[in-house]
Parts: structure tokens; sequence; C-alpha cells
């Protein structure tokens, strides 16, 4: 393939901004889908985004095109080491270390299995980040070197700018549209939006929420400010809150904007704030949208498998608090006998009464109990 677009994705992925790089490949899914450099590096970002179901996809499409590739091999032992499965772990690595005997992270990884492969210890591993040393390599990351020099020049600083800052005036209110994620210094409301935030003719038209002028400027303040704080469900709410209220066309215009930067593939722990199915089903509508992970049990299995009811709630079959649709693009792989946690995003609110969630990814412990761990 045209190499612009892999070599940035990897630049990216160098970074550890693993978001951007899968949107810079899925962009160019059409015209590579059949390439397997392609179909490796995108199932490598999402492993390391934590979105594990969209990983395994990826690294199948791989698979499919060539088989002997130590990289590709890699990715899918941390998949099953990740599981708990270390036979199918083992597997792989031996398979590494046939092609290369002195390959460093398989010995590591078998080395691990070996001396400390039970299960708690690879929860705890999982919960910590540790477990991402036996993942496909990624390369130097420039910005390693920038962390290492910035407490030494801050040392150096230290003692001139602590004067300085003791004699400086107090802060002034944080600004929701400054931050390092990303600069909305252009989606900044204007003097006249914001007096003029409210639709000024509401008899032709019905809005789900009638909200005061200070309502909308607070609502669009906060999901700036919650989007600079990478809480991107808490500024998904508000955005919707706005859609659907009697806001101006030009404060919409903005926050329908402001979506369009909002991360398109959160894993089970980037979620900041995981609304729960109670809240959610309370009114559906402000939600849309939202990625969420729910735990529960499977039921009602229809459509090939890509379809399914999650009962959630019910892990230890006492108690449904409530009934998902779940819908994935192909098939999944589950044991319906355990429980499982779904990462998924809400997509049309209830249909005959039940939600609908666009599954991302799936997790099952490999005891009947879920880990309590981050997945």
């Amino acid at each position: 393939m045209s190499q612009s677009a892999l070599v940035l994705a990897k630049r990216y992925m160098q970074r550890r901004r693993f978001d951007k790089a899968i949107t810079v490949l899925e962009s160019r899914y059409d015209i590579y889908a059949m390439e397997f450099e392609y179909n490796l590096t995108l199932g490598t970002a999402y492993l390391y985004a934590g979105d594990f179901g969209a990983a395994s996809t990826w690294f199948q499409k791989a698979r499919n095109i060539k088989l002997s590739d130590n990289n590709l091999r890699l990715g899918q032992a941390a998949l099953f080491l990740r599981r708990g499965d270390t036979n199918r772990a083992i597997q792989y690595y031996m398979e590494i270390l046939d092609n290369d005997p002195s390959h460093k992270i398989a010995e590591r990884a078998l080395e691990f299995i070996k001396k400390q492969g039970d299960y708690e210890t690879i929860c705890k591993w999982i919960d910590t980040g540790k477990i991402e040393q036996f993942y496909p390599p990624l390369g130097f990351n420039p910005f390693a070197v920038v962390a290492v020099a910035i407490p030494v020049i801050a040392s150096v600083l230290g003692c001139v700018l602590a004067l300085s800052l003791l004699n400086r005036p107090a802060s002034p209110k944080l600004d929701p549209y400054a931050g390092s994620r990303q600069n909305l210094s252009s989606l900044m409301l204007t003097v006249d939006e914001k007096a003029n935030v409210q639709k000024e003719n509401l008899s032709s038209v019905s809005f789900r929420y009638i909200l005061s002028a200070a309502q909308i400027n607070q609502s669009y303040e906060t999901a700036c400010k919650s989007f600079q704080e990478y809480d991107d469900n808490s500024a998904q709410i508000e955005i919707n809150r706005i859609l659907l209220s009697n806001a101006a066309l030009s404060v919409k215009n903005k926050a329908q904007e402001l979506m369009s930067y909002l991360n398109k593939a959160p894993g089970f722990d980037s979620i900041k704030r995981n609304c729960s199915y109670v809240e959610v089903s309370q009114d559906p509508s402000l939600y849309l949208d939202c990625y969420v992970a729910w735990s529960g049990r499977i039921s009602n299995v229809r459509d090939e498998g890509t379809t399914f009811d999650l009962l959630i709630g019910y892990e230890n079959m006492e108690t449904v608090e409530g009934v998902v649709t779940v819908r994935f693009p192909v098939a999944q792989r589950i044991e319906y006998d355990k429980p499982v946690k779904i990462l998924g995003k809400i997509t049309s609110g209830k249909e005959g009464g039940v939600l609908l969630l666009e599954g991302r990814s799936i997790y099952q412990g490999v005891s009947d109990t879920l880990s309590v761990g981050k997945m």
C-alpha cells in the first residue's frame, strides 16, 4: 500500500496516540483492506487501545492473508494470555521461537507463564499494564525523551519560577476551550452567540428539552471541559442535551463539530464515565452515542450469532436489572454459559422497550466469575 497512511499511523502509535492511528487506518479501509500490513497494524492499534474484540477481528483478517509473521503471532498470543488461555498462548509463542529461536519477547512471555502464569497474577498484570510488554513492539517513543527531559529542565528553572509564582495573581477560571487534547478556540461561542443561544421561534417545532439561556451556555461549556478532561461520555451527554433542545442553530452546529472530535474507539479501561443501565434507561435519548461497559449473561442469540440479548446484572443468575439488544458486525466467540462484559455504543434509544447497543468488544474471564480488574 502507499506508505503515507501506514507510516503516519505507525508514528501515531509510537507516540501512543492509538485513536489517531485507528482513524487514519480506517479511513483507508476500502482501498487497503486486503493488505497484510494494514490489517496487522490496525489490529495492533486496537490491542493497545484496549478494544480486544476489534483487535481479534483485524488480527484474524491479517492471518487470512499471511500466517507466518511473528508480530501477528505476538498479538494473537497476547489476546489469549489476557483471557487466561495460557495453552493457546504458549502454542503461539512456541511457533515464534521455531521461526526465531532468539526472540526475546516470546522467551520472556514463556518464562512469565511458567513461573507466574496463574489467573490471579495475569489479572494483576492486566490491571497494571505490565501485560503490554508482551504485545507487538511499537518502536522508539520520541515523547519518552521529552518525558525525561522535562523534569530535569523543571528542576533547573524551579528556583527562578518559584519566586514569580509566589507573586502571581490568582488564576482565572478554567477556560473550557483550552487544553492539551485539542484546540477548541474555533468552537468558542461568540459574544453574540452567548447572548442569543436560544431559538427565537418555538411555535413550529417541539423539543425534548426546553432550556434557559444560562442552561444552554453551561451545557456547552461543560461539554468542552469534559472533552478536554478525556471524559467523552459526559461531553456526549451535554452535546445530546443541546442537540435535542431549543438551542440556537449556531450553537447546535458547534456542538455537532465538537462531537466529531470525540474518541471513536474507547476500551474497557478508557471509559472515564461508565453510565449505568438504570441511569440510561430513564432517558435513553440523552445517552445516544455514549459507550458503556455492562456485565451480565447472554440469551436469545440470533442472526447467525451477530445479535443477542444481554441480561444486565444477571452474572450470578439472581437479579436482572434490564435487557439490552447487542449487535456485532460479525459473530463473536462466546461461551454462552458464562458471564460476559460487553463494551458497546448506545445507538438508537429503545426499540420495543429494549435498549440497542452496537457491540465493540467482549470480555470473558477464564473462571465462571468475571475478573474485577481492568480489562
